[in-house]
């Protein structure tokens, strides 16, 4: 079926525009770009499906110099880049084939990664700009715009992404209201689509009573989840115990352990004294979890990315404060997507609680500020917050700029935990402190086998000032024991070596 045509005629709208902003793009590039310079990145999936059909369109559209797409479905002279990997679908790789036949592809097939692909493809070809299906929200597409230079130590060329803005929905409503072929894995349930090992049909499309049979994609309800297919490496995420603790059992002996990360350049620079991390480790040992670590990164979006994917698969929970809002600076959703592959996608609810607190004062987009990790993203709701918190599988955003936010936020979060498995409470850790005007020589070889004496106990030692005395600290959460030790210390010294304090 003719693609113009049929978007001319339909009803959508939203569709009629997307489709002209999309060609126009596409047209744009076509008289920038001779059509020897330019090439089209495909890989079977529903988007990059989108984007053929498009650029079909805008081609004769670009050639023709008219409002009519008509013309000979073989004439298309714009060099198709396909990166084949030995971990994709068959499905995907016959659908690919089938098209490159049906429309007549001059495809170049390509067995090596993406950025060496490229390297290779470039060195042989005169390509300037490449096509891509990347929309708004995806992590490659952070910081892109419809015609964007590739990154730093990439081949040069133009990315172009006539797609950019458009949405699950958008997407589905092209394919359907133009009657073209996709992937026969989205029928099957699939929703988005990556390697075979990666990715299982999406739940939410599951067909009652059956664990085999899914509903297409295009019945996914909300564009959101399109990613819920994707398998995630299995986390400990809140720390959960089994479902009969509820969350609310106290265990004496577990361990749960906790990162906390803070998003400021005025951190690091010396103008602002952080003090919300300090915080939070003090309330997450009342309830018993172990601050493993607690790191301060840039406002940047590989920054925090490369510190959230560290941290999310090495403790159980994730802190992140700093870098929430509509500025320039505030990037730490972005890098939370990235950190877990996923898109930035215009959240319904969320935006409701902005459009009720900025409305007046807003004079830019507001789903910009209420784009949030797609598919992974849980709202904690709470009469005394304002705008709820966030949490993304088993990391925690808190929004908090000084302490009084944050004693609320963790107030609430404590008491949101109480009705659900957000956390687990613990046994709290117990502190006890002793001093000694003995030196660090005379303390360290005995205080060393003390701590493999007691190696549930967390021994520790500072000094508040050079010339101060040596404060020796215990933490756990077995008062007897960490008596016991301080007992064991005494014994090996002198009486009055040491002398306990609060």
């Amino acid at each position: 079926m003719d693609i113009d045509e049929a978007i001319r005629g339909c009803e959508d709208r939203r569709l009629q525009t997307k489709y002209n902003n999309a060609t126009y793009v596409i047209q744009r590039a076509l008289s920038l770009y001779s059509i020897e310079e330019v090439a089209f990145s495909f890989n079977g999936g529903k988007d990059s499906t989108v984007l053929l059909h498009l650029l079909r369109a805008g081609y004769f559209l670009h050639k023709m110099g008219q409002n009519s797409a008509n013309g000979d479905v073989k004439d298309f002279p714009i060099r198709t880049i396909y990166f084949e990997s030995p971990s994709a679908f068959p499905e995907i790789n016959s659908f690919t084939y089938d098209i490159a036949a049906t429309y007549g592809l001059q495809i170049d097939t390509i067995r090596l990664d993406f950025k060496s692909g490229l390297e290779t493809l470039l060195k042989d070809k005169p390509i300037r700009a490449i096509f891509l299906g990347v929309r708004i929200g995806d992590p490659t597409a952070v910081g892109q715009e419809q015609f964007s230079p590739s990154s730093p130590g990439w081949p040069p060329f133009m990315r172009v992404n006539p797609i950019l803005d458009w949405s699950y929905r958008d997407v589905w409503a092209f394919l359907l209201t133009c009657k073209v072929n996709y992937c026969s894995l989205y029928d099957q349930g699939y929703t988005s689509i990556g390697s075979i090992y990666d990715t299982v049909p999406n739940s939410l499309l599951s067909i009652s009573n059956s664990s085999s049979k899914f509903k297409p994609a295009y019945l996914l309800a909300d564009g959101r989840l399109e990613r819920a297919g994707r398998v995630k490496r299995t986390s400990s995420a809140g720390g959960q115990l089994p479902a009969d603790s509820n969350g609310l059992d106290l265990h004496k002996n577990s361990t749960l352990t906790a990162s906390i990360i803070a998003v400021g350049d005025e951190i690091l620079f010396g103008i602002v004294e952080d003090q919300l991390g300090p915080y939070l480790c003090r309330k997450l040992g009342s309830v018993g979890w172990s601050v493993l670590q607690y790191s301060v990164v840039h406002n940047n979006i590989d920054s925090v990315a490369e510190e959230v994917e560290r941290q999310k698969s090495r403790t159980d929970m994730v802190f992140i404060y700093g870098g929430v809002g509509p500025l320039h600076s505030d990037v730490t959703l972005a890098g939370i997507a990235k950190a877990f592959d996923v898109r930035l996608a215009p959240d319904e609810e969320f935006e409701e609680y902005l459009r009720h607190i900025i409305s007046d004062q807003c004079i830019g987009d507001r789903n910009e500020m209420a784009q949030l990790p797609e598919g992974i993203t849980e709202l904690l709701h709470h009469d005394n917050l304002t705008v709820p918190l966030m949490k993304c599988q088993n990391v925690i955003i808190l929004s908090a700029t000084d302490i009084s936010e944050m004693e609320n936020q963790w107030d609430c979060l404590i008491e949101l935990t109480k009705s659900s498995d957000l956390l687990t409470l613990l046994e709290p850790y117990i502190s006890k402190h002793v001093t000694t005007n003995l030196s660090d020589v005379e303390v360290a070889p005995r205080l060393s086998k003390l701590c493999l004496e007691f190696p549930d106990l967390c021994i520790g030692c500072y000094r508040k000032s050079r010339d101060g005395s040596v404060i020796i600290s215990f933490k756990g959460k077995d008062l007897t024991r960490l008596e016991s030790a301080i007992s064991a210390l005494q014994k090996k010294f002198k009486s009055g070596a040491f002398t306990e304090t609060k």
